[in-house]
Parts: structure tokens; C-alpha cells; sequence
């Protein structure tokens, strides 16, 4: 992990894309291959059932300071208190919530999501470091 080089204190524009959260390896932090049963890190060769990944948040911004429009991805559990629950919780959250709705379809529980990330965050001023 890179230590903070300075903060810039900017203003959220818009939610880059609608994929908040990803199966991560625990190891190196990647995004895992995932299968019905199992899960593979193509990075590192972790690899174990499916049921036992993990998951992070990955948040991808695009901000302005009072000079210059920047695209950013916020990472890890540093947003576990704006969602209010680390990002594995909120994926277990998701997937009861489909199967409980019956849910075939994932689109209605993701829009809705992106419908709150974005009402949280857009033309709000936060403090990142970069």
C-alpha cells in the first residue's frame, strides 16, 4: 500500500461505475475469479471455495478542486463507515436480498444501490489522500 503523498480537498461529480464492491483476494487485494464453487487469483494462485472469498469496496469518483476534474477509486475499509458495513456484509446483504425478492435478475438491488451511493456522495466535499 502507497502512504498518503497530500490531501486534496474535492468535490464528488459522479459515480464512475455501478460495481461497488468485488470479490478480493486476501492475500494481494485483486479481484478473484469466481466460479459456482470456487475462486482463483489470478495474480498471486490464491485459490478456495467460493463461499469463503471475501469482498472490498472499490469506489471509482470523478472529483474537482478548485483547479482541475480528477478521476480517483477510493479502496478498502475507509468506506466502511459511509455504507455503514464492511463491504463483505453489504455483499451478503445483496444476495439475501435477491434471494428473499426471488430475484433472478440482480439490475432492480444494483440500481438501487447506485441510486444511494449516488444521492451519498455527489456534490458532497470530501477530504482523499493522493
Amino acid at each position: 500500500m502507497n502512504s498518503v503523498q497530500e490531501l486534496l480537498a474535492a468535490s464528488v461529480i459522479s459515480i464512475q461505475n455501478s460495481c461497488f464492491i468485488y470479490p478480493a483476494c486476501q492475500n494481494c487485494f485483486s479481484r478473484l475469479i469466481l466460479d459456482s464453487r470456487r475462486f482463483n487469483c489470478l495474480k498471486c494462485g490464491c485459490a478456495g471455495e467460493a463461499k469463503d472469498a471475501s469482498y472490498r469496496y472499490r469506489l471509482s469518483l470523478k472529483i474537482a478542486d478548485t483547479n482541475d476534474l480528477l478521476d480517483i477509486t477510493v479502496f478498502g475499509s475507509c468506506l466502511d463507515p459511509f455504507f455503514g458495513v464492511t463491504a463483505e456484509n453489504l455483499q451478503r446483504y445483496i444476495q439475501d436480498f435477491n434471494q428473499l425478492s426471488g430475484e433472478t435478475n440482480t439490475e432492480s438491488s444494483t440500481r438501487a444501490l447506485v441510486q444511494a451511493v449516488e444521492t451519498c456522495f455527489i456534490g458532497k466535499r470530501f477530504i482523499f489522500g493522493v
